[in-house]
């Protein structure tokens, strides 16, 4: 049986959330789908918002995604076992940093063996948006790790904000497309990393080495903020296959050092002795076991992709620690050998 792709839909407060999942849970597309939400306060009321009669809306306990909550996921998405679901829409509440979901959708063996991370569908409120990038870490944090952006209310605000508001999310998360709230069902799922059903990496929509390292270089906003200029995103590309062992303990010691500061890592790798592309996935410290796919794509150059977007870490110290290892890791190898 097939995973489970599961959304988290996340957005700061008053962005739309909300309005859009009613949306969305309207179209076929998303036909069987339980819905939890995460609602910050004493009395939870979004889920009464949510337009669904079906049972399948369940919502988690009141406060921040800290244990608690995080042990409700765990119990909800349990209690789904066995149903007849084909997704499920975690919406956070707008106060959330959304890594916490995400390490418990990768961290929990019963959970990552029946449901798999769809992606993260970040809401910006085009009119509050850029005073709210300014004020809260979260946010800033939310639009760093989206696989999609949707800027709401753009209706609402001048062109000029909201062309500057565009810039700055660009900016932040380069790798993300940046949509509308009627933007078709499609454009917002299936936006992981591959579709367990084909086992084919969708490399040239889901990342783009070149996009990234240019925005990395050329577009920085010069009005960018305290907070945005803590977080930077960017993409390293290596022509030759890269050895597993070298970076497997240069991930490890990334991640046990300074993990905090790697909100996400994605990439598809060519690995020594391996003609087949790999899948690797991590949030703040947390790695998703890596994932054989299927095959590269028709006229891809089989360069391995790593994505990064960190906090508070300098790229140089990330790029050179990782082509030490990998060379560490070759010399061994010859000596051996």
């Amino acid at each position: 049986m097939s995973a489970i792709p599961v959304t988290v839909l996340t957005g700061f407060l008053g962005a739309g959330k909300t309005t859009l999942l009613n949306r969305l849970l309207r179209d076929p597309a998303l036909a069987g789908t339980a819905v939890l939400v995460n609602e910050f306060g004493e009395i939870g009321l979004d889920h009464l918002l949510v337009e669904r009669l079906d049972g399948d809306t369940v919502l988690l306990n009141a406060g921040c995604l800290c244990c608690t909550v995080r042990g409700d996921l765990v119990r909800a998405l349990r209690d789904l076992t066995g149903r007849e679901i084909r997704r499920v829409v975690v919406e956070t509440t707008g106060l959330a940093d959304p890594a916490p979901i995400l390490q418990t959708l990768m961290a929990e063996p019963m959970l990552a063996a029946r449901y798999r991370l769809d992606g993260v569908v970040t809401l910006v409120d085009a009119v509050a948006g850029m005073a709210t990038l300014d004020a809260q870490m979260e946010a800033v944090k939310q639009a760093a790790v989206a696989d999609r952006l949707v800027l709401s209310k753009a209706d609402l605000a001048a062109p000029e904000a909201v062309a500057a508001l565009e810039a700055r999310l660009r900016a932040l998360n380069p790798g993300a497309p940046l949509l509308r709230p009627n933007a078709p069902a499609e454009a917002l799922l299936d936006c992981g990393l591959y579709d367990p059903a084909t086992k084919h990496p969708d490399v040239r929509r889901w990342l783009d080495a070149e996009a990234f390292a240019g925005h990395h270089h050329h577009h920085h906003h010069h009005d960018v903020s305290r907070h945005d200029a803590r977080i930077h995103s960017f993409c390293l590309t290596f022509d030759e296959p890269l050895p597993w062992d070298g970076l497997a303990t240069w991930i490890d010691v990334l991640t046990t050092t300074r993990g905090e500061s790697v909100l996400r890592l994605k990439g598809i790798l060519s690995l020594e002795g391996e003609e087949r592309p790999v899948a690797i996935h991590g949030v703040q410290g947390l790695f998703h076991p890596p994932v054989m796919l299927e095959r590269w794509p028709d006229g891809d150059d089989r360069r391995s992709r790593l994505v990064f977007i960190l906090r508070d870490l300098d790229r140089a110290v990330v790029e050179n620690g990782l082509r030490a290892f990998a060379e560490s890791a070759r010399r061994e190898r010859e000596v051996a050998g």
